[in-house]
């Protein structure tokens, strides 16, 4: 019955660690996404008309704004990704703790 758990323990954490890798997947071409865009923003002159869409609609803002948001949206995703770096190392270490346990349970039934 503990191997049976110990398995499906397993399963569960790997799967989390493919959605962690799905999750830094995305930040990072948001992250991407919005550096580019930033910089595409920085080589326009200040009298351009900039908008930002909310919804449905669009606002009219100053480029400041515009590149802040941007700046803040880039900051963001580079937290969001440091933290599931570090889940997904834990969740890495749990896995292979698991598989030890594994192989120590299959080894003692070997030895009786």
């Amino acid at each position: 019955q503990a191997f049976t758990e110990l398995q499906a323990k397993v399963m569960d954490t790997q799967q989390k660690v493919k959605l962690a890798d799905l999750q830094i997947e995305q930040l990072s071409k948001t992250k991407k996404h919005a550096h580019l865009t930033d910089s595409e923003v920085m080589m326009l002159t200040e009298e351009t008309r900039m908008y930002e869409g909310v919804g449905r609609m669009f606002i009219l803002q100053p480029k400041e704004v515009i590149h802040n948001q941007l700046l803040e949206k880039q900051r963001i995703a580079e937290e969001k990704i440091k933290e599931l770096e570090q889940k997904k190392s834990y969740l890495e270490r749990s896995v292979k703790e698991a598989e030890d346990n594994i192989r120590e349970m299959l080894m003692a039934r070997r030895a009786q």
